[in-house]
């Protein structure tokens, strides 16, 4: 309940719309105050304040999302307890149409799915996020997984936590580097309250979010996942989330066994993207929102209702894999006969296995809001699980059920979201298990190398990247992600009509400081250019002036590039021409020039803005 009242006070403290005017005696007295910061605080010091704040907020942030789904779950399930059909056939789709009409009514604005929309925010939008996000994400992601939506809550999570980064980044003026810190505090802040995880959290933060890996960036990152962690146990206590008993460790014949288990988890985190891709892609061609979210949930439902256990975030089902339990699978009257056979168990838990991602997909498609962390973990822990069966039956090896079923989730992670640290402390720190590293080494390693041989990006970087709106470690590379081309363009050409002569052209030369000329008629498409060089021969010679014509002079640029292209392809463009300045035109009409000087220039300043000191 605590959460409930904590997003109410949230929704009413955050202005959704545009900003309320405020006093010039407030105005004045944070002017006073930003002064004084700067003559007496200097900037590392104030990172890491704004560090354990951001970490706090992050933290509450987290306790807000966990309170608020604990009581709608607790209020869907008491309302539904005597009827558990209604219960998957009817809760999933209730929630999901409370978050679509929140969205389209209070809102107002799109809630982005969060981990990617952080790493666009970064690459794109100057660190900056709408206020509204550190809201939207708690209300609509208790609202879809509260009532049963089959996927997590660490994506929304994160958002929120990025979201107050960036607006405190905003509110004290800080620069570029200094928000994406912050973002990077608020997200590692934010892994670290809903996991308990604070090792996992900056590892996170460096390798899926992207920051650079320096002392700089490490400390105020450190700082934030410690006073997350910190405020997550003061409000949810100290336990682990997936409690888990070492009964054994590993003997040197297990290793060779977790190294298959990679492959076979990689082969899985490949599934879970294509299936997540293409479904995602299904959902993109139904323009119509009503026809996604009927579409959606009631695909949704019916899976729900046959697979009770794909059923919201799946956390007691994954610690029942952890503790290797099958039986509780054959409850459901439509499977109950099958439970002593173990081929039927098998192939249930491939089922589970398969449709999982299938299921968080119809969520997101329908218009829910939620993470894939959840349903990464859920299938990492029953493929493990599944595996360590298969091996013991076969009688090749006896395998420890629950340790496979453990480093399994490791596996997943590593595999889908192409980030083997993550996936190995994750779990490490998760449920304690730093006696199995060697084992979660290998399995994390294998299947990180398996999935990235099938899926060059993860299920969050492949919009980015076709986008080429990806930002990677590369600095090169990211800094011209960062740069757009319409940036760049020059305008101070002076242009001459298609039907003008010599002698209107020798006027323009007279008056122009530059030595392009594009030839523009009066609805602004260019016919061609005319180059100092090809004309410089007859400027002098005023008896042609009347019998040349423009279009005898003029020619047709070879390359020439559009406002929304990619910087990659204006740089593969000038090495390839080796000219010094490059057309830009959209749709036929004439926009202006690109210069390489210009565009070195920007490159470099860019490059100061990503990689210096905050």
């Amino acid at each position: 309940m605590g959460g409930i009242v904590f997003c109410c006070d949230l929704l009413k403290s955050v202005n959704l719309g545009a900003p309320k005017p405020v006093s010039m005696d407030r105005k004045s007295l944070f002017r006073k105050f930003l002064v004084w910061r700067l003559r007496h605080v200097s900037n590392r010091q104030f990172m890491m304040i704004l560090s354990v704040i951001v970490g706090v907020s992050s933290g509450l942030a987290a306790v807000a999302i966990k309170n608020s789904v604990h009581f709608i779950s607790h209020l869907v399930l008491n309302v539904l307890q005597d009827s558990k059909g209604l219960l998957f056939l009817i809760a999933p789709a209730a929630g999901i149409l409370l978050t679509v009409l929140f969205i389209k009514y209070v809102i107002k604005r799109p809630v982005r799915h969060g981990i990617p929309n952080v790493l666009y925010t970064i690459s794109k939008n100057q660190g900056q996020m709408n206020r509204h996000n550190m809201v939207s994400s708690i209300v609509t992601s208790a609202l879809t997984v509260g009532f049963g939506g089959s996927v997590g809550l660490e994506g929304p999570t994160v958002s929120t936590g990025a979201a107050i980064g960036s607006n405190v980044g905003q509110l004290f003026r800080l620069n570029y580097r200094q928000v994406k810190l912050l973002l990077g505090c608020a997200c590692a802040g934010a892994m670290a309250a809903i996991f308990k995880a604070p090792i996992a959290a900056i590892v996170f933060a460096l390798e899926v979010i992207m920051l650079d890996l320096t002392l700089a960036s490490l400390v105020p990152i450190l700082m934030a996942s410690i006073s997350a962690v910190v405020t997550s146990y003061l409000f949810m206590g100290q336990e682990v989330v997936y409690p888990f008993k070492m009964e054994y460790t590993y003997v040197m014949e297990d290793l060779i066994y977790y190294g298959l288990l990679g492959v076979v988890a990689g082969f899985v985190a490949s599934y879970f993207t294509k299936v997540y891709i293409l479904i995602e892609g299904w959902f993109e061609q139904m323009k119509q929102r009503r026809v996604r979210f009927l579409v959606g949930s009631l695909a949704l439902g019916a899976l729900l209702f046959f697979f009770p256990s794909l059923y919201g975030e799946g956390y007691e089902v994954i610690n029942h894999a952890l503790a290797g339990e099958v039986t509780h699978y054959f409850e459901n009257p439509f499977f109950a006969q099958f439970g002593d056979s173990f081929i039927a168990m098998a192939i249930f838990l491939c089922a589970l296995i398969a449709l999982k991602v299938v299921a968080a997909s119809l969520t997101f498609g329908s218009g829910g809001v939620g993470g894939i962390f959840a349903p990464t973990l859920f299938m990492g822990a029953h493929t493990g699980m599944l595996f360590a069966f298969v091996i013991n039956k076969l009688g090749f090896h006896h395998l420890p059920v629950k340790n496979f079923a453990l480093i399994g989730m490791a596996g997943l992670i590593a595999g889908v979201l192409q980030a083997p640290l993550t996936g190995l402390f994750l779990i490490a720190d998760l449920s304690g298990g730093y006696q199995l590293f060697l084992p979660l080494m290998i399995t994390a390693t294998v299947s990180f190398a398996t999935a990235k041989t099938f899926e060059k990006h993860s299920v969050y970087t492949h919009q980015l990247a076709k986008r080429r709106e990806l930002l990677t470690h590369d600095k090169d590379q990211a800094v011209l992600t960062m740069m757009e081309v319409k940036n760049l363009i020059e305008t101070d050409f002076a242009h001459i009509s298609p039907t003008a002569n010599l002698g209107d052209l020798v006027k323009v030369v007279s008056d122009a400081h530059r030595n392009l000329f594009p030839v523009v008629d009066d609805d602004g498409l260019l016919h061609g250019m005319v180059k100092m060089d090809d004309i410089r021969k007859i400027i002098f010679k005023p008896e042609l002036y009347d019998k040349v014509q423009v279009k005898e002079l003029m020619y047709m640029p070879e390359y020439f590039i559009s406002p929304d292209d990619a910087m990659e392809d204006l740089v593969e463009m000038f090495r390839k021409s080796s000219r010094f300045n490059i057309a830009v035109i959209d749709k036929g009409k004439y926009l202006g020039f690109i210069s390489r000087a210009n565009a070195f220039t920007a490159y470099r300043n860019h490059l100061k803005m990503y990689s210096g000191d905050y």
